[in-house]
């Protein structure tokens, strides 16, 4: 499995190109799952594992890799499926993101595949608002479910969301009243975070789940408002993964169109590694917030709205 992963150091070069990488994986019988590549730090085969007593039902235990212990979820049983029974022949997702290090127990590794993001869809409507899901794909005629990593660890280990009073006092004085922030995130967890920090300091936001919704609102508010939107739209919160349209495209159509050029964009994103602040040079964001910590979100928020 080592060969598998050790080329995704060298895999950057689809980033900003409305391109990702899809580990495929399964949970239980054929049924295929994806994770973006940059998400997973490693895939070991399930080592024994150490009981943490009073642990939430999904976490299986804690795996020591190379002395660092690491919670391992069960990633069927914490989607609403039967536990995965058999650990010696099951695999560990080490993943980095949202600023933790966590491990996914899965059935099985499969494959990486290199899809468009353009392949990549929202969930069917009709799905509803339980699901686990961020986004479906087919891959050899076969619909692979893009599950929501974002949600499942929130539910095990919820983030703090307050947004600290020093912060909120920063903010006092502020009239953000006719200013409106778009934010674009496909995961309606994070969504419903970004939301909820910047209404306590007043700001107006509206949300979409993908680059492509958001390519669209921003158009139409261009036409709505007969050219430059920054005076009231001075700001994007967008995702980097997002079905249809990456973050990354997102910004190159937002500083290509005259209209739209003179937003901020903050990316923000639970993916880590240093290629994040490269390519928020290459693509002309503004600044690059690795998910979620509502301190530094708002006051870079603060920042932008009044520069």
């Amino acid at each position: 499995m080592t060969s598998l992963m050790n080329s995704v150091d060298q895999r950057t070069n689809i980033v900003g190109q409305n391109r990702l990488e899809l580990l495929m994986f399964r949970l239980h019988g054929p049924q295929p799952y994806g994770i973006n590549v940059f998400k997973v730090r490693e895939v070991i085969r399930c080592p024994e594992l150490s009981e943490l007593p009073g642990a939430n039902p999904n976490v299986r235990g804690i795996a020591h890799l190379r002395g660092v212990p690491v919670t391992v979820i069960d990633l069927s049983q914490a989607t609403g499926g039967k536990p995965i029974s058999d650990l010696s022949n099951a695999f560990i997702l080490v993943t980095e993101y949202n600023r933790n290090t966590q491990g996914f127990l899965v059935g099985g590794v499969d494959r990486i595949v290199n899809v468009n993001w353009e392949q990549i869809l929202p969930p069917p409507h009709g799905a509803g608002r339980t699901h686990y899901l961020t986004a479906v794909t087919e891959v050899d005629k076969k619909l692979v479910q893009i599950i929501d990593v974002e949600k499942v660890f929130s539910e095990i280990s919820p983030v703090d969301e307050t947004v600290s009073e020093s912060v909120k006092e920063k903010a006092k004085n502020a009239d953000f009243k006719d200013l409106t922030v778009l934010v674009a995130d496909d995961s309606a967890v994070a969504r419903n975070q970004v939301k909820r920090a910047l209404s306590t300091i007043g700001i107006n936001v509206e949300t979409v789940n993908d680059g492509r919704l958001a390519l669209n609102w921003l158009e139409a508010k261009a036409q709505e408002l007969g050219g430059d939107i920054s005076g009231k739209v001075p700001l994007i919160i967008s995702d980097i993964e997002m079905p249809e349209m990456d973050g990354y495209t997102l910004t190159a159509e937002v500083k290509a169109n005259e209209h739209l050029r003179h937003v901020h964009i903050i990316l923000h994103s639970s993916l880590s590694g240093v290629f994040n602040e490269a390519m928020v040079k290459k693509v002309g964001a503004d600044q690059f917030i690795a998910k979620f910590h509502p301190d530094e979100l708002v006051s870079a928020v603060q920042q932008w709205m009044n520069s």
